[in-house]
C-alpha cells in the first residue's frame, strides 16, 4: 500500500488535504519533507516555505507547490523572489518578522527546520498556533528548554521529534510506563574523524570535516557531527523531550547508522528502531502522526549489512560531549550558551579561520567565562534566551578571534 494507512486515508478523505508549512524548506530536511509532500499531493497542501538565503531554490519549489505564502528571510533578496513570483497568486515576504508571521499562519503540522537559534522563534510561533511541530531543530530545546516546553504545553501543541535518534526513541518509548525506563541510548556514527589521530584532526580541512560516512548535511550540521557536538546537543534535547534523568542517558558509537537509538527498560529489555540512514523515514513518521505512511526509503538489507558494531565514544578526542553534558548539568543558561559558542565557533571554522580543535576550545571558553557569571537561574522567557545568546555570541567571538589561524 504506497499511501497513508486506511485510517488516514479515511481522515485526508474527509477533513481534506492536510495544511503543512515548512520553516527552512531549501534545507536538507526542507527538500526531504517536500519529496514527500510530491509523492502525495493529494494528501498534503502546502501554507508557507521559508528559507534564509537560497532564493532559487526556494523559487523552484514555490512555483512547484503553490504556498500561501513563500518568505526569503534576507531581505535584500526580496525584489529577485518578488519578480519570479509575480502573477502567480502566491504572496511573497522577506525578513525576520514575516519569517515568524508565516510560522504563526493556519497549519495543522509545521517542519521546524531553521539551522541553530534562528529557529527558536518562528518555531514558538508555530507552537502558539497549536500546530503539530516536527522538531528537525535541536537548538529550540538546548536554547530555551524549559521556555519551549512551557509554551507546547500552554498552547496544547503536539511535538514530534525528527531527529533521526530521537524519533527513533520515541517509536520505542512506552510514554504510560515511563517509570520502568532503565536507560536510553543515543546512538552516534563517530562522523568522518571517528577513527583519527588527535594530530591528523588538528589539520582537518572543511572538506574532510562536511565527509559525513552516512548521511547527507547541511554544513554546519556535518561539521557538528564531525566534533560530535551534534550528539551533545541531542543529550540536551533528549532530556527535554523524554521523562529521564540526565544520567539515563547514554551515548554509544555506532558506525553503521542502523540502529537509530534505544530504550532499555528494567527488566533488563532493550527496544531498537532500526533504519537505513535516510532522513524520509523520522520525516514521514511525523507527517503521517498517529498512523503510517509509505516513505521512499529503501529497506534494510540485513544479510547485505552483515555485521553492526558498537564502542565507546572517545572523550579525550570529542571533547564536545563532555561540554555538552557538564553544560545540561549546570544549567542555569549553560546549554544556551554551549550552543551560541558553538554556532560562532563552527562559523568562524567553516569560514577557514579556525582550526578544527578549535571548535570545541573556543566553546569550553565561552562557557568557563559564563560560570564566572552565572545566574541562579536560567531564561525565563524567549528576551532572556536572546540577551544570553548574544552575550555568549560576544564572547565567543572574542575567544575565536584570538585562536585564529
Amino acid at each position: 500500500m504506497n499511501e497513508l494507512s486506511a485510517i488516514g486515508e479515511l481522515a485526508a478523505a474527509v477533513t481534506g488535504p492536510r495544511r503543512i508549512s515548512v520553516l527552512g524548506s531549501t534545507g536538507s530536511i526542507g527538500c526531504s519533507t517536500l519529496d514527500i509532500v510530491a509523492r502525495y499531493p493529494h494528501l498534503f497542501e502546502i501554507t508557507a516555505l521559508t528559507a534564509h538565503r537560497n532564493v532559487g531554490r526556494l523559487i523552484e519549489q514555490a512555483r512547484q507547490f503553490r504556498p500561501q505564502v513563500a518568505v526569503i528571510g534576507d531581505e535584500s533578496l526580496y525584489l529577485e523572489l518578488k519578480e519570479a513570483l509575480a502573477g502567480s497568486g502566491i504572496a511573497v515576504a522577506a525578513g525576520a518578522s514575516a519569517v515568524n508571521e508565516a510560522a504563526s499562519r493556519n497549519a495543522d503540522w509545521v517542519m521546524a527546520a531553521i539551522v541553530g537559534a534562528a529557529g527558536l522563534a518562528p518555531t514558538l510561533e508555530a507552537v502558539r498556533n497549536g500546530a503539530t511541530i516536527a522538531l528537525a531543530n535541536k537548538e529550540c530545546l538546548v536554547c530555551a528548554g524549559d521556555v519551549f516546553t512551557d509554551a507546547i504545553a500552554a498552547a496544547g501543541a503536539t511535538l514530534l521529534p525528527v531527529d533521526s535518534e530521537h524519533n527513533a526513541i520515541y517509536q520505542v518509548f512506552d510514554f504510560d510506563q515511563a517509570e520502568r525506563v532503565d536507560r536510553i541510548i543515543l546512538t552516534a556514527s563517530g562522523g568522518p574523524f571517528r577513527t583519527w589521530t588527535k594530530d591528523a584532526m588538528g589539520v582537518a580541512t572543511i572538506e574532510q570535516a562536511v565527509a559525513h560516512p552516512n548521511w547527507s548535511m547541511g554544513a554546519k550540521i556535518s561539521v557538528d557531527s564531525a566534533t560530535m557536538m551534534n550528539k551533545g546537543l541531542e543529550l540536551i534535547e533528549a532530556y527535554y523531550l523524554f521523562p529521564v534523568r540526565e544520567e539515563q542517558i547514554e551515548i554509544l558509537v555506532h558506525p553503521q547508522s542502523v540502529i537509530h537509538s534505544m530504550v532499555g527498560y528494567v527488566d533488563g529489555s532493550v527496544l531498537a528502531q532500526l533504519g537505513v540512514p535516510d532522513m524520509r523515514t523520522p520525516i514521514a513518521y511525523t507527517m503521517a502522526w498517529p498512523a503510517r505512511m509509505e516513505a521512499p526509503a529503501d529497506r534494510l538489507d540485513f544479510a547485505k549489512i552483515g555485521t553492526l558494531t558498537f564502542e565507546e565514544p572517545d572523550l579525550e578526542r570529542f571533547p564536545a560531549l563532555a561540554l555538552a553534558r557538564e553544560a545540561l548539568r549546570a544549567g542555569c543558561g549553560a546549554p544556551t550558551v554551549l550552543n551560541a559558542a558553538n554556532e560562532i565557533a563552527v562559523a568562524r571554522f567553516l569560514e577557514r579561520r579556525l582550526a578544527f580543535l578549535d571548535v570545541a576550545r573556543v566553546v569550553e571558553a565561552t562557557l568557563e567565562a559564563y560560570s564566572k557569571r552565572r545566574a541562579a537561574c536560567g531564561p525565563a522567557c524567549l528576551e532572556d534566551v536572546h540577551q544570553l545568546d548574544l552575550e555568549a555570541r560576544r564572547d565567543a567571538l572574542a575567544f575565536a578571534d584570538r585562536s585564529a589561524l
